[in-house]
């Protein structure tokens, strides 16, 4: 912090000692000024002379009432000003008084608002100079009477132009102040979705695989004792879905890795590409999946092809889950127009998930995937037994829409 700073700081914390040194400088330079006369019988003359006592008195009440320019700002200024006035009808020469009239001006303009300096401004030169024009032992004319309305001027032209400085830098750092408060709030609201997201794949990853191994293991338990060929099927299926759950896992728990960390996995995200494999790892538990697609050639943004993977995975999940055995799903993708339409319907029984309105974290977080990608979703049962998921995804969302239309 420089010097110049460190007496700025000290000053703003103790404004009535540095009024108080301002007092008695104002009062220091009219004192000397008072010691010379500028006019002689025979033309200018700088001669010095003997102050009046009067005059004297004038200048000490002036310069005392600017200790309390700031409490009172125009209080002083009238005092100021009457002061002011008593010296230009008695003084003869007349002493520098007006200089704590200026100061008083210049507190009140820094003060307030600009309609109110000009008021202010105009009525105190007026008054002041117009009173020594008129009863001044001066011509009005006079080089003294010319000086008070200039100074004066000067005074209420300085105070708007420090108030005006101050509402600039003011305004200057509320506007860092809220874009600092923008920069913050933008900062968390993108960690929350992020959390978010992650917090979504990490549900879709572990309730798919957890399923496929809890089937798995209970087919492997049921026949290991009369079909132990089929109980190692079982255990190799357990094998694979773990092994897949642990990749996944880890390449989304590597998003949470610090700058210095090793890389995360840089394996692509699922799409719809993977939607067979998916559909077979369900077959292999034992659920009958069809799938129907006439999207061939359609190219998805990342993310609406990773959506409307992680859509039909975790709707396969839930059939899986809450369906029963011998329950077949349907899996269709359609192109329609400028969307992509995902629907999995089942014919299981749906009394879970209807004494489960809210459909857990998996259907709520199919809903914040669709709307993320303005798009729509539909969950609900089938007229006749089943639950059907129905989901509208665009098929060019606006980041990759601006991104074409750039030259």
């Amino acid at each position: 912090m420089s010097t110049l700073t460190r007496a700025r700081c000290r000053a703003r914390a103790h404004p009535f000692a540095l009024d108080a040194a301002l007092a008695a400088g104002v009062l220091v330079c009219m004192v000397a000024g008072s010691f010379v006369d500028p006019h002689d019988s025979e033309g200018v003359n700088w001669e010095l002379r003997t102050p009046d006592p009067f005059s004297l008195l004038l200048m000490t009440l002036g310069a005392a009432a600017l200790v309390f320019r700031r409490r009172a700002p125009r209080t002083v200024l009238a005092l100021a000003g009457g002061v002011s006035v008593a010296e230009s009808v008695t003084g003869d020469p007349r002493a520098p008084v007006v200089m704590c009239a200026v100061v008083a001006l210049y507190t009140v303009a820094s003060a307030t608002d600009r309609p109110t300096t000009w008021r202010v401004g105009l009525l105190t030169m007026t008054v002041l100079t117009g009173t020594a024009m008129v009863a001044g032992p001066l011509p009005w004319y006079a080089q003294e009477n010319l000086a008070i309305f200039a100074w004066t001027g000067i005074g209420a032209t300085a105070g708007d132009a420090v108030r005006s400085r101050r509402a600039f830098v003011q305004a200057i750092r509320e506007r860092a102040e809220r874009a600092e408060r923008t920069r913050e709030e933008e900062a968390r609201r993108r960690v929350a979705e992020e959390r978010l997201r992650i917090a979504r794949d990490l549900h879709d990853v572990v309730a798919h695989h957890i399923a496929l191994v809890n089937v798995q293991a209970g087919v492997a338990a049921h026949v290991m004792d009369k079909r132990p060929d089929q109980a190692k099927e079982a255990l190799a299926h357990v094998r694979e879905a773990s092994r897949s759950a642990l990749g996944e896992l880890r390449a989304t728990v590597g998003l949470l890795r610090q700058s210095g960390d090793p890389e995360a996995p840089t394996e692509p995200a699922p799409g719809l590409d993977r939607l067979d494999e998916l559909a077979g790892t369900f077959r292999s538990a034992g659920l009958r999946v069809e799938v129907a697609r006439t999207d061939q050639g359609t190219e998805l943004p990342a993310a609406v092809d990773l959506a409307a993977y992680r859509i039909v995975q975790e709707a396969l999940t839930n059939v899986q889950k809450h369906a029963g055995t011998g329950a077949r799903a349907e899996v269709s993708v359609v192109r329609v127009g400028p969307h992509i339409e995902i629907t999995v319907i089942d014919d299981g029984s749906d009394g879970e998930r209807q004494q489960s309105p809210g459909g857990g974290h998996g259907l709520l977080g199919m809903r914040e995937r669709v709307t993320a990608l303005r798009g729509t979703l539909t969950t609900g049962p089938r007229y006749g037994g089943g639950f059907r998921v129905h989901a509208i995804l665009p098929v060019k969302t606006r980041t990759s829409a601006a991104e074409e239309g750039r030259p």
